[in-house]
């Protein structure tokens, strides 16, 4: 079976002139010669807000950034929950008839009963829903992040949902958060604190900005770093601390040792 892999559509060409290049997806379908090929396929406006399995969205490194810093700091604040798990750009499939999957930047989800591969999470089939969903926009996802996903992940009973978002001002673009609490008649604003910052309350932390860039605080308000290196040290501190304690017991053993012999 051949693999085609033509060129993202020129932009000079009047079929797609005006039609923004999303990414793609590789569709099976029979060639003129009677063998069957998979086709690369440009993603449409609507593909991004019920992606599939398999598809390739194109994202900015503003974008990449973010999410690899959110994914480590919530990474790091669940990691001694053995039913968390964070995922990103996984497919979700809800539960709630005529709502379509998903595919969150980032969701948090508690409860786990067991760890899988996950490409698509079912809902139904996992027993537990998102607890925290994060979209990070972008020019060609900002109606679906800003409107639809509104409306469409209060549907799906997600209790807190968060928007990195940008606004353009003097020429600069600057970062905003916008956060959501579940409600019965429908999401209501997550009102942030004195200093701009929203309390994630399932994860124990503080979302702000700071020079233009987000980062998380802990309950006491400290800012927290890069968290492959908090995590590192506060791994090393543990190790310290269990082995002071080690060596403690052995001195202890040692002293009784010696008394029993005096």
């Amino acid at each position: 079976m051949a693999l085609r892999v033509p060129s993202p559509p020129a932009k000079d060409q009047d079929t797609d002139a005006d039609q923004p290049f999303y990414g793609w997806r590789f569709l099976r379908q029979k060639g003129a010669n009677g063998r069957y090929e998979y086709v690369q396929v440009p993603l449409t406006f609507d593909d991004l807000l019920n992606p599939q399995e398999g598809d390739h969205v194109i994202h900015n490194s503003d974008h990449q950034r973010h999410l690899h810093y959110l994914r480590n700091a919530l990474e790091a604040q669940v990691r001694h929950d053995p039913t968390a798990v964070v995922l990103d750009d996984v497919l979700i499939d809800w539960d709630v008839p005529g709502l379509r999957n998903h595919g969150p930047d980032i969701a948090v989800f508690f409860g786990i009963r067991e760890r899988k591969n996950w490409t698509t999470f079912r809902v139904a089939d996992e027993g537990v829903r998102p607890t925290l969903i994060f979209e990070i926009v972008s020019p060609a996802t900002a109606r679906h992040d800003r409107k639809t996903k509104v409306q469409e992940y209060h549907r799906a009973g997600v209790p807190l949902y968060i928007l990195v978002d940008y606004v353009r001002q003097r020429r600069q673009q600057l970062v905003q958060l916008i956060g959501y609490r579940w409600a019965t008649s429908g999401y209501e604003p997550l009102e942030p604190d004195a200093d701009g910052r929203l309390w994630l309350g399932p994860v124990r932390l503080w979302l702000g900005i700071a020079d233009n860039e987000i980062v998380c605080y802990d309950e006491s308000g400290k800012q927290l770093g890069d968290f492959a290196e908090q995590v590192g040290r506060t791994e090393a501190a543990e190790r310290r601390a269990s082995e002071a304690e080690i060596r403690l017991r052995e001195i202890e053993a040692e002293l009784r040792q010696l008394r029993g012999n005096g």
